[in-house]
């Protein structure tokens, strides 16, 4: 039978190009059914408040630092989506003074114009955001070597060669409107995914690279960090891969309800549970990962039903 054709861009896979059983299941879940979809290399975590889930995406950072020695570096993988984990980050390596010198940092994407990564000076540059919101305000006593800090946005072989050298003790993310971590979107459908977008163990095969950017996606972004200015958010993207991803010893996936919306926290949830892992959902492919925690903002669970507004 004939997947269905993406009901907001044709020429695309997504979700919505799910069997509608997938889709309707998903959306049925409560609070209560969505948590109990833990299960081995699979768990969810709930946080009453937003204090405690940022604190909480900030010690991630602290604890795989913490673990860094000259004889066994040790790096975290983290986000531009969240950020406001960020600031947190710095202040408590200060007051812990935590000397960062043998620990690393990945910078999970970076924004592509006419072919080239931008640099610090666009205003949406996720390395900018990085140093602003975290690295600049750490002591410059305690501050890891710049060697240490590794964006994808030169040479990607190279980035990707770091995982092997390094041991990445998490890698964080948010979720995005196309179930996407980092900029892992779903693909185009022409070619050979014309009919169907590419199986499961083919995507995973994708390591850093220049990626084009689905159309929700660049509308998300748009919304959530440009005022809607659509123009100005970049088509293509540099990103980390599935292939750097399986080489960290955890997954970590913080839903704070500003990224994606309810449906789309329970599907991914849903897919990686019942291990339906599906490329037009990239997140769902975390389902083959043997260390994956879903974080999320219990107040902004909240349900799937019509809402008039």
């Amino acid at each position: 039978m004939a997947r269905p054709l993406s009901k907001v861009a044709p020429d695309w896979w997504d979700y919505t190009t799910l069997d509608p059983e997938i889709l309707a299941d998903a959306a049925k879940l409560t609070e209560e059914s969505l948590f109990a979809l833990s299960r081995p290399g699979f768990t969810i975590h709930y946080h009453e408040t937003i204090e405690d889930f940022y604190l909480a995406e900030a010690l991630e950072y602290i604890e795989g630092w913490k673990q860094a020695t000259s004889d066994n570096p040790v790096g975290i993988c983290g986000p531009i989506g969240p950020t406001e984990q960020l600031p947190l980050v710095a202040r408590i390596v200060n007051s812990l003074e935590l000397n960062l010198k043998n620990a690393h940092f990945w910078g999970m994407d970076e924004w592509v114009e006419n072919k080239i990564p931008v640099g610090m000076d666009h205003p949406l540059s996720f390395a900018k955001a990085d140093f602003e919101l975290c690295f600049d305000r750490i002591d410059p006593r305690l501050r890891m070597p710049k060697e240490n800090i590794h964006f994808p946005s030169g040479d990607l072989a190279a980035y990707t060669k770091t995982y092997d050298q390094i041991r990445c003790a998490t890698m964080q993310g948010g979720q995005g409107d196309t179930k996407h971590w980092a900029f892992n979107d779903p693909l185009r459908r022409e070619g050979s995914y014309k009919d169907a977008p590419p199986a499961p163990e083919e995507y995973r095969k994708l390591s850093a690279r220049v990626t084009e950017l689905h159309p929700i996606t660049i509308l998300q972004n748009a919304r959530t960090s440009g005022g809607g200015y659509v123009a100005n958010v970049p088509q293509f993207a540099a990103t980390v891969g599935p292939v750097e991803t399986w080489k960290c010893d955890r997954v970590s996936i913080w839903q704070a309800g500003m990224h994606d919306n309810p449906f789309g926290m329970r599907l991914s949830a849903w897919m990686i549970a019942k291990n339906i892992p599906d490329s037009a959902v990239p997140m769902s492919l975390l389902a083959d990962h043997p260390n994956v925690h879903f974080h999320y903002f219990r107040p902004a669970i909240k349900k799937v039903a019509a809402e008039m507004h």
